[in-house]
């Protein structure tokens, strides 16, 4: 047990360190403001626009695969609170300053950034909407000066409820977390289930 706990605390250090760096403090919770800033990234916030009873997801699916439907849409299912996305954002806009995408597009790094893999075809089964999801969230990276994107044009292509983004856990299938980010029933009598997803989506580069 004392090993594990040495681990554990290496592995919240890494993380504080590397979140630390991207000018991120954590669990956001609440309705949130109407465009997250990434504080480290001078001109660029994060809007979250979250639904629930979703009733049209197969055809979200198709309209976000032909750019008809603008930001990153995401299968809430996977995302336990709002920071878990700002940590993706954070390190897509950073890339995409870089020129150094690993997808096409901004808003694809974002699900790609989710994912505790660094397979991109992986990342958007497990993250993207899929046709019978029935809680989706929207995610628009934006620039100061850039012509943002109104909330009103996102919600027109949803047939569903517009939510908080805090109740994001609420809607959250935690089974399907613990799958996906492989996280055993140990590690979160250490620490929550969003350390030990952050942790993942921050160390996959080093895989």
């Amino acid at each position: 047990m004392t090993l594990v706990v040495a681990e554990k605390d290496q592995i919240e250090a890494r993380v504080e360190e590397r979140l630390g760096g991207m000018g991120l403090e954590g669990p956001q919770g609440g309705e949130g403001p109407d465009c997250w800033p990434l504080e480290r990234l001078p001109g660029w916030c994060v809007s979250l626009l979250l639904f629930r009873a979703v009733q049209n997801a197969a055809e979200l699916r198709l309209k976000a695969m032909s750019g008809a439907l603008p930001g990153g849409v995401i299968s809430a299912a996977v995302v336990l609170d709002p920071f878990q996305v700002l940590v993706a954002a954070h390190k897509a806009v950073h890339l995409h300053r870089l020129g150094k995408l690993k997808t096409k597009a901004l808003h694809s790094e974002v699900i790609y950034n989710l994912s505790p893999s660094n397979n991109i075809s992986d990342a958007f089964r497990r993250f993207g909407v899929a046709d019978g999801d029935t809680a989706v969230l929207v995610v628009l990276v934006e620039e100061e000066g850039a012509e943002r994107v109104d909330p009103a044009s996102v919600e027109a292509h949803v047939n569903g409820q517009r939510v908080p983004a805090g109740e994001l856990s609420a809607l959250a299938d935690l089974a399907r977390v613990r799958k996906t980010y492989k996280v055993a029933a140990e590690e979160e009598r250490l620490g929550t289930l969003l350390d030990a997803v952050v942790f993942r989506m921050a160390a996959k580069e080093a895989q």
